[in-house]
């Protein structure tokens, strides 16, 4: 992993005046919507155009109701953590009523969940089994915007779709990433597995999702230049 001082963005350092604007807008102003940024989820994800590249990854959750999540997504939980990309969570019910075009770019998290990847640093697994029975019978769909983990400095390039852990082939999470987080929370990820082994698996998990693992398939984006639509109207 890099220092904490390679994760730093290049850049001059913060002047004095921008530190005080800083501080003000924390005293003044509301930021409603970072505020509902109340569940912190640690877990681990896939390059799905470069399967092999496996990172552990933070997610800030906000509930906006009980079928839609939003994460910001993280590359740590420290203070200096970059934003690394951004994770939207749909209900199966929502997911069902997606286009089959769309449903191929969103991945399933009931293996996630049961394995004991997905957990929530230091909550009590009592307190949060109701959530994972939910969280289990979901569908995320997660844009990575920068890729620290090839040592870029700075977010560059295209966002690459995400995919999440499952139990075969490349989607198994390497034992070392499992083992580093493990010694950073003082978790045991194969206790949890067997303590979740009950969790209700969702009644079936649509073939769209997950897509490389069904249909040996990644989806990656390209920047091309096109013509402006000249026919807009310009404000």
């Amino acid at each position: 992993m890099d220092s904490g001082e390679d994760k730093i963005p290049p850049g001059d350092r913060t002047a004095v005046g921008t530190t005080v604007v800083d501080v003000g807008t924390m005293i003044l102003q509301r930021r409603r919507p970072v505020k509902q940024m109340n569940q912190h989820v640690s877990t681990f994800s896939i390059y799905g155009g470069d399967m092999p590249r496996q990172i552990s990854t933070h997610h800030f959750l906000h509930r906006l109701n009980s079928d839609f999540l939003q994460s910001a997504v993280y590359d740590s939980d420290s203070s200096g953590a970059r934003l690394i990309g951004i994770e939207y969570i749909i209900s199966d019910r929502l997911y069902e009523n997606l286009p089959q075009d769309e449903q191929k770019l969103w991945h399933s998290h009931a293996y996630e969940v049961k394995s004991g990847a997905w957990i929530y640093p230091q909550m009590p697994e009592k307190l949060v089994a109701p959530e994972l029975n939910n969280i289990a019978k979901t569908y995320g769909k997660f844009w990575c915007t920068w890729q620290v983990d090839r040592g870029d400095k700075l977010p560059i390039g295209p966002p690459e779709l995400m995919m999440s852990p499952q139990a075969v082939d490349r989607g198994v999470i390497r034992p070392e990433l499992v083992k580093s987080r493990d010694e950073k929370y003082k978790i045991s990820t194969d206790e949890l597995k067997h303590r979740r082994a009950e969790i209700a698996e969702p009644e079936w998990i649509n073939p769209m999702a997950d897509y490389w693992k069904q249909h040996g398939k990644c989806f990656l984006l390209d920047i091309v230049p096109v013509e402006m639509n000249r026919n807009a109207p310009f404000p």
